[in-house]
C-alpha cells in the first residue's frame, strides 16, 4: 500500500495527539470508518434551533419579538467567548487585547443597529396585546447580558450612583450585590422590598452572579487593560477603541432600547405606559440616570458630567 510523504506525515501527528492522552490510535482511526460525513443542518443543529420559537398568543408579530430576543442572546453568547478568552490569558499582549476587544465592539454594533427590526418591525397594535402576555418577564431579566458587565469593568462602576460612598473595596459580594445599578428597577428602596421579577431573576442566577463578580475582580476588561505596558496604555487607538466599547455598550446600544421602547410603549398611546416587569423604566434604561461607565478613567470630568445627555 502506498502512502503519500503528505498522509504519512499526517498520520505521525494523529498518533501523536491519541498517544497523548493514552488512546489507541488504530480504533480512533477504525470508528472513522462508520462515522457518517457532518451536514450543515447537523452542525448548525438546524432543527433544534428553528424550533425553539413557542408563542403564547396567536399574533403573528410575537414570533418576530422572540426570535429578535433569541438573537440578542447568541450574540450576547458571542461577547462573553471573546470576553473570556480576554480574562483567562494569563500574560495578556496588546495584540490579542486588542483584536478581542475589537471583536466584542462589533458584536454591540451589530445589536446597536439592529433594533430597526424591532422598532420598525412589529405592528404596534399586535405587541401590545402580545406583551400582556409576558408580563411579569421583562428584558431585565437577560443573564447573559449581566454577566458581560461584571466581566467588563469594576464593580463600583456597576453600583447605583446614590450607593458609591458607602460601597469600597472590603465590601463584601452580598453588599455589592445589593446596591447594583439594576437593583433600583426592582427594590422599592422605601420599604426594601423587592419586585416578584427581580426575586424570580436572584432565586435563578443570583449564586451564579456572585461567583462572576469574584472571579472577575482581578481579569475584567478594565484590569487586563491595566495589566497591558504603560505606553500601550497610553496608545491613543488603543484608548479610543476602550472608549468606543464603552459608549458603544452605555449609551448607543442602550437609548436605542429605550427609543424603540418609548415607540410601543409611550407613543402608541394604548395601554398604562408601564414596563411589563413592573420597573420606572424609562429612568432604569436612561443613561443619565443611572451613569453606567465601564471606563471612568478614560472620560474627562466634562464628559462624565455631561454622560447620557442629549447632545
Amino acid at each position: 500500500m502506498n502512502i503519500s510523504e503528505q498522509s504519512e506525515s499526517i498520520l505521525k501527528e494523529i498518533d501523536l495527539k491519541y498517544q497523548a492522552i493514552n488512546q489507541k490510535t488504530e480504533v480512533q482511526l477504525e470508528g472513522l470508518l462508520w462515522s457518517k460525513p457532518i451536514t450543515y443542518w447537523d452542525y448548525i443543529q438546524t432543527d433544534a434551533l428553528l424550533n425553539l420559537q413557542v408563542q403564547r398568543t396567536t399574533l403573528p408579530d410575537e414570533n418576530v419579538f422572540i426570535m429578535y430576543h433569541q438573537v440578542n442572546e447568541l450574540i450576547f453568547k458571542m461577547i462573553l467567548w471573546e470576553v473570556e478568552q480576554i480574562a483567562d490569558k494569563e500574560t495578556i499582549d496588546t495584540a490579542f487585547f486588542s483584536d478581542r476587544l475589537s471583536r466584542i465592539s462589533r458584536y454591540f454594533e451589530m445589536l446597536t443597529t439592529s433594533f430597526d427590526v424591532m422598532k420598525d418591525g412589529m405592528d404596534v397594535d399586535q405587541y401590545m396585546k402580545f406583551r400582556n402576555t409576558l408580563t411579569p418577564a421583562s428584558g431585565f431579566q437577560s443573564a447573559q447580558y449581566r454577566l458581560i458587565e461584571f466581566s467588563s469593568t469594576d464593580l463600583i462602576n456597576l453600583t447605583d450612583h446614590r450607593y458609591k460612598s458607602v460601597i469600597n473595596s472590603d465590601s463584601s459580594l452580598e453588599d455589592n450585590f445589593e446596591h447594583l445599578y439594576w437593583q433600583a428597577a426592582g427594590k422599592d428602596y422605601k420599604t426594601g422590598n423587592k419586585s416578584y421579577l427581580l426575586q424570580q431573576f436572584e432565586k435563578k442566577y443570583k449564586a451564579q452572579f456572585l461567583v462572576r463578580m469574584q472571579a472577575y475582580k482581578s481579569k475584567n476588561i478594565w484590569q487586563k487593560f491595566k495589566q497591558l505596558p504603560t505606553e500601550d496604555q497610553n496608545n491613543p487607538q488603543l484608548v479610543s477603541a476602550m472608549r468606543h466599547y464603552d459608549y458603544t455598550v452605555n449609551i448607543t446600544w442602550v437609548m436605542q432600547h429605550l427609543k424603540t421602547a418609548i415607540k410601543y410603549i409611550v407613543e402608541s398611546g394604548q395601554g398604562s405606559g408601564e414596563a411589563t416587569g413592573g420597573s420606572d423604566w424609562q429612568k432604569y434604561m436612561h443613561p443619565k440616570y443611572q451613569r453606567r461607565i465601564f471606563f471612568p478613567e478614560l472620560w474627562s470630568a466634562e464628559e462624565l458630567a455631561s454622560w447620557g445627555h442629549e447632545k
